[in-house]
């Protein structure tokens, strides 16, 4: 049985691609633009040992399954392809030779993968996890995310605004939802490069600390920091934010940390930040979610194993019930989907840019990861199966009062 041929039988139409293997055959539109190697048996070997996305995966990162074209077009016009849809006959064709290509050319998962142990969301376990991600070289990070170093959604005013100013319009969102002004403290939770913290400090006159669990990025943030002439104003710790001494801040902000916390822990999670604010503060928080609140908080394998490691995606529902139930008075709420679709649409086509420096610096396998999550990202974004949502909640004070204006002013 044909590889190629194979393939354009599961799909049971035309394929909107090309598919070439190493066995000769070929398939799908040379038109196309885009064209799927099978470069060799262990293709097949590492789909038969991990069945689904997760074996098509670790095809891909090896090299033994190669993407010709633009990453992103590729995944869009992939069909889907159910085990259901193809004929019996074809199933046990399909199994003969996975199986024999497993017996043959057996593999190993490739290194890229992670290997945390001990309790999940410890703060030693959590810890290896965000090193896994965001330790890889401040370097890579700055040719995929430009010169803001910020690793979250954008805020856009149209498809044609620059990263730089949409990250720029994102950070001065989040001050203006919190209402900064000059001499009030800020508190920037899992604060990656310290956008947030340089950002509030400088243009709104706060005194803002960031905590991250990366090393790399407090290293970086602390130097920027010092090289913008910041340093009586903003901070940036190596730290765990359950570890944060300090009360009383006028405002916290979360941008892209409760990804990170889990299902478990997000209680105790709202609670610590609610802790930290005065009466009258405010809490934005920033994150990608799920949907809809139906399905399971774990993310699927390719983004647990390969990006973020116990990262667990929430609906918007729980993130808004569960800041309620804490204490916060939920004021405002807003998805951004699309805003993130345009975001990871730029780093993407960063990445592509820099692509040999990328793969000499972090080697070809990490690149291959973040160019296939980032594309998959962007589509998961624009297709509605992931969203990002900001919610502002205020700490009431004993009477309930809110301190808040009647209408918005952001």
């Amino acid at each position: 049985m044909l590889i190629a041929e194979a393939v354009r039988q599961m799909a049971g139409q035309e394929l909107p691609i090309e598919v070439v293997a190493y066995d000769g055959s070929r398939a799908g539109s040379t038109d196309a633009g885009v064209r799927v190697e099978v470069r060799s048996p262990l293709a097949l070997s590492q789909i038969a040992s991990a069945p689904g996305q997760l074996g098509l995966v670790r095809a891909y990162v090896t090299g033994a399954l190669e993407i010709v074209g633009d990453m992103y077009t590729a995944l869009a016009a992939l069909p889907d392809i159910s085990v259901r849809q193809i004929p019996a006959d074809l199933r046990m064709k399909i199994a003969a030779k996975l199986a024999a290509a497993r017996l043959w050319w057996p593999t190993r998962p490739p290194a890229e993968e992670s290997r945390l142990s001990g309790r999940r969301h410890s703060q030693r376990r959590d810890a290896e996890a965000i090193s896994h991600h965001y330790d890889v070289s401040n370097q890579f990070y700055e040719w995929v995310l430009g010169p803001s170093m910020a690793y979250t959604c954008a805020v856009y005013q149209s498809p044609e605004t620059s990263l730089e100013d949409a990250q720029y319009a994102k950070f001065d969102l989040v001050a203006r939802k919190l209402a900064l002004e000059p001499g009030m403290r800020l508190l920037d939770v899992g604060c990656g490069w310290g956008g947030m913290v340089m950002h509030a400090a400088k243009h709104y006159g706060v005194r803002a600390l960031g905590v991250t669990l990366s090393a790399n990025q407090a290293e970086w943030a602390q130097k920027k920091i010092a090289q913008e002439g910041l340093s009586d104003v903003a901070e940036v710790r190596h730290l765990d934010y359950r570890d944060v001494k300090e009360g009383g801040f006028d405002a916290v902000s979360s941008i892209g940390l409760t990804e990170h916390i889990g299902d478990a822990n997000l209680p105790s999670y709202f609670q610590f930040l609610y802790s930290k604010l005065r009466t009258g503060g405010r809490l934005l928080n920033h994150c990608i979610t799920r949907h809809d609140n139906r399905q399971n908080a774990r993310t699927e394998s390719f983004i647990n194993r390969y990006v973020f490691p116990d990262g667990e995606l929430l609906g918007p529902g729980r993130i808004i019930t569960e800041m309620n139930d804490t204490g916060f008075e939920v004021r405002h709420e807003e998805n951004l989907r699309e805003h993130y679709a345009l975001t990871l649409a730029a780093w993407c086509a960063n990445l592509e840019k820099h692509w040999d420096e990328a793969v000499r610096e972090v080697g070809p396998q990490k690149a291959r990861v973040w160019r296939l999550y980032m594309a998959g990202s962007r589509l998961g974004f624009e297709r509605n199966e992931i969203q990002l949502h900001q919610v502002l909640g205020v700490k009431l004070d004993a009477q309930g009062r809110s301190f808040m204006p009647y209408r918005p002013t952001w």
